[in-house]
C-alpha cells in the first residue's frame, strides 16, 4: 500500500483548512477577519500576508530624483553657501 502524498496537486500542503490560523486584522465592523492566514504569518492575502513592501534598490518609484541623496547633499551645501554669504552682507554693511 502507497502512503498518501504530502502535497495536493496544486502543491498545497495537506489538512484540514478549517485548522488553518486566521488572521489577526481587524474588519471595519470590529471583529476578526476569519479568512486563513498566509503560512507563517499572522495576515491573510487580502490584509497584507504575501507582501513583503518594494524591493530594496527598486528604482520603479524614481521619477524625478529629488530626494536622492546626492541631490539632497547638494541642496544642503548650497543652502549654508547662501546662509554665509548672507551674513558676510551683513557683516559688510555693518562695517
Amino acid at each position: 500500500m502507497t502512503s498518501a502524498p504530502k502535497t495536493l496537486r496544486n502543491g498545497n500542503r495537506r489538512g484540514n483548512p478549517a485548522n488553518a490560523s486566521r488572521c489577526c486584522a481587524r474588519t471595519r465592523k470590529g471583529t476578526l477577519c476569519q479568512a486563513p492566514a498566509i503560512r507563517g504569518k499572522q495576515r491573510c492575502r487580502m490584509h497584507g500576508g504575501t507582501s513583503t513592501g518594494a524591493p530594496k534598490g527598486s528604482r520603479n518609484a524614481l521619477k524625478h530624483g529629488n530626494y536622492t541623496a546626492k541631490a539632497m547633499a547638494e541642496r544642503k551645501a548650497i543652502a549654508a553657501l547662501i546662509k554665509r554669504s548672507r551674513e558676510l552682507v551683513q557683516e559688510v554693511k555693518s562695517q
